[in-house]
């Protein structure tokens, strides 16, 4: 994981605080998609490219989103190859990017919309063809635009319906830092103190979801939200990669009924289940992260049982 300054590409791993914490960088692009015809970015079919890998949690929330809202034909996708090495995300040498032909590495996309760019080479990237430019890679933000920006063409369900938008702010921010983060929080941290802190802040969180989510089926009640699927997405990496990898071993997803359950019960969604790619998110994390796996070794287990009943709709 390198970064970009000033345009050029360096093969820097994340620095850790005083005491050891992993601190995410705060993303740069952040300009929106409109609904309005006269927008900067208007929400147009056609017009908007989004770059993702299967591997990434921050990415994968994006592609379930384009999914669930009928998006797939409106917004084109390139998916980088999941092995990152010391050049970050590279894009697949059998699939040229449509829009960047010539380009080798997400970091020349990131180049080609700012020759000055300095920070890091993330996922997901959204890319407005027309303007020439990257409009946004904070994926919550990109959610929310694919979710209400394209309202009048999407043809799915909304995840952000207008009265529930507060309680999806609240649950999104109430599992981003203990879980979202966290489970990173505890890989990347540089001391033992740092780890402790992530690891307990971690389960104490599934704790408390998993109480809420033995009563009601999703986080904001009956109805599935973009807050669900910004949890789907590391519960699904959890037992496959976060338990051993990161060493948040305490307790597997498997271990809780409500949030194992949570899991299947999205994961089973013919739209959800299409974006799915355990093979590479497993090889992703153990091959490409070598400061916490030097030797690149990817285990043979396990394999999540994630297509047994879950027995949610009762709750609703």
């Amino acid at each position: 994981m390198g970064r970009m300054v000033d345009g050029e590409w360096r093969t820097d791993w994340y620095e850790p605080d005083a005491k050891g914490h992993f601190v995410r960088p705060e993303t740069v692009f952040r300009e929106r998609i409109e609904a309005a015809p006269d927008a900067r970015h208007p929400a147009i079919a056609g017009r908007y490219h989004l770059y993702v890998s299967l591997a990434c949690p921050w990415a994968h929330r994006t592609l379930i989103l384009r999914a669930l809202r009928g998006l797939t034909e409106a917004i084109s996708v390139t998916v980088v190859d999941h092995h990152m090495g010391d050049d970050g995300w590279p894009l697949h040498p059998d699939r040229p990017d449509p829009i960047h032909p010539d380009a080798r590495f997400l970091h020349d996309v990131y180049r080609a919309a700012k020759a000055d760019y300095s920070g890091r080479v993330t996922v997901p990237v959204l890319w407005d063809k027309a303007r020439g430019e990257i409009v946004n890679n904070e994926s919550r933000e990109i959610m929310r635009m694919l979710d209400t920006a394209f309202d009048a063409i999407a043809t799915g369900p909304s995840l952000a319906p207008p009265a529930l938008i507060p309680s999806i702010e609240q649950q999104l921010d109430r599992i981003y830092q203990p879980v979202n983060n966290g489970v990173y929080r505890a890989g990347f941290a540089a001391t033992q103190e740092a780890y402790e802190e992530a690891v307990g802040q971690v389960f104490a969180a599934l704790d408390g979801l998993e109480e809420m989510l033995t009563k009601q089926r999703y986080l904001c009640g009956e109805v599935l939200t973009e807050a669900d699927v910004a949890l789907f997405t590391t519960l699904l990496r959890f037992d496959l990669v976060y338990y051993a990898h990161f060493k948040c071993n305490v307790r597997r997803i498997a271990d809780y009924p409500a949030l194992f359950g949570f899991l299947r019960d999205l994961y089973q969604r013919p739209a959800i289940w299409g974006t799915c790619n355990l093979d590479q998110i497993k090889e992703h994390y153990y091959w490409s992260q070598t400061a916490v796996n030097p030797t690149r070794i990817v285990p043979v287990g396990p394999s999540p049982d994630l297509d047994g009943p879950h027995d949610r709709a009762r709750l609703g």
